[in-house]
């Protein structure tokens, strides 16, 4: 496909990055009515006919395209959203920051030479910085927060017009619960309702903050339509944001209302003790491994999600989205639970039956 195409509208065009992720999908709902969308894909198609594809890599100068094609591009564009990032934290550390930074820097110049405002889709967990031992546990994550840091940095010292935003734990929509993707939050709560989970890093009183995609949405596009071109906005619950004895909970309810046996709830441990317990036993050998591989995941997740709770929260504001209450955030919880057992009827179905006790670790209980 050619990499200009005439706008069929007189509606402003915006380049979307990373339009085939979690994020990235309920963006263009959001966006779709008011702009004409050019969506940046590198191998898979979109395949919707809300958007225009323009084949480019991120990690080439100029995406790839020809000196000609890339000025024509810069001639047709009004608006830059970046939302792509490498956000697997499996993925090697050094790949995760030259993909997050060589792409900011690839959208800043596409963004100077058009003469366009740039939004860049951040994360509110630059805010965590991750001690020198979880470094060191985990690379990826310490990683991805870093290369995040970095693109953050590199967008102000441009001095574009623009904003930084930054969204906390994107859940599904508070409406529907449904999501693009199965990413880490809704694979845990899954579990949890499953009676998987033996153990989580983090106290009872633990904040886990999350943001239901479509409250993220609006207030990043409220922030485009109403010409915010400066301030880094916190997409967060904030102060809202429930307790994880609370999700340990609602999940429980969960499972008994769709006839499933009462879960065992998980045992919250503390962050003190993940650090001088926990982390200390998954580095032994005389775990079974996959056990160990699903306790390391929720320690990752867990201890980076937990520092410097609560955040502040720009949702609310002017241009930045209504504003989000405990409420709301407990109701998209059911609701993201309801769309995650949606085709899971089988699986469902087998858990109906009595099934062994969820064990803790020997190594936990004494």
């Amino acid at each position: 496909m050619p990499p200009h195409i005439p706008s069929p509208t007189d509606r402003p065009t915006l380049l979307l990055t990373g339009g085939s992720g979690v994020l990235g999908r309920a963006l263009i709902d959001e966006l779709s009515p008011d702009f004409d969308l050019v969506c940046l894909r590198r191998n898979r198609p979109l395949s919707d006919p809300r958007v225009r594809e323009l084949q480019g890599d991120l990690l080439s100068p100029r995406l790839g395209l020809a000196p000609e094609a890339w000025q024509r591009l810069a001639d047709e564009v009004d608006v830059v959203l970046h939302s792509a990032a490498e956000t697997n934290w499996r993925t090697p550390p050094e790949d995760i920051v030259r993909t997050n930074t060589s792409g900011t820097r690839v959208m800043l110049d596409l963004a100077a030479r058009a003469d366009a405002p740039l939004y860049l889709v951040s994360t509110a967990f630059v805010a965590s910085i991750p001690a020198a031992e979880d470094k060191r546990r985990f690379p990826g994550a310490a990683a991805y927060l870093a290369s995040k840091t970095a693109a953050e940095q590199m967008v102000r010292e441009a001095g574009l017009p623009g904003a930084l935003v930054r969204p906390s734990v994107v859940m599904g929509d508070s409406v529907t619960g449904r999501i693009a993707g199965q990413q880490g939050l809704t694979k845990t709560l899954g579990s949890m309702v499953l009676g998987q989970v033996p153990v989580l890093p983090g106290a009872p009183e633990a904040r886990i903050d999350m943001v239901p995609q479509d409250f993220v949405t609006r207030a990043v596009g409220d922030l485009i339509r109403g010409g915010v071109r400066d301030g880094e906005y916190w997409l967060t619950a904030g102060k809202e944001a429930p307790l994880l004895r609370e999700i340990s909970d609602t999940c429980a309810e969960f499972a008994v209302r769709h006839g499933l046996p009462e879960p065992h709830r998980p045992r919250l441990i503390p962050v003190e003790a993940v650090h001088r317990l926990l982390l200390p036993m998954l580095e032994g050998t005389s775990m079974p491994a996959s056990v160990r591989q699903r306790l390391q995941h929720y320690a990752e997740l867990l201890l980076v999600f937990q520092r410097e709770l609560p955040f502040a929260s720009s949702l609310g504001d002017p241009d930045c989205g209504p504003p989000l209450t405990h409420t709301d955030i407990r109701a998209a919880l059911v609701r993201n639970l309801e769309s995650w057992a949606e085709g899971r009827a089988g699986l469902l179905r087998r858990h109906r039956a009595a099934r062994p006790a969820a064990t803790t670790p020997k190594e936990l209980a004494s």
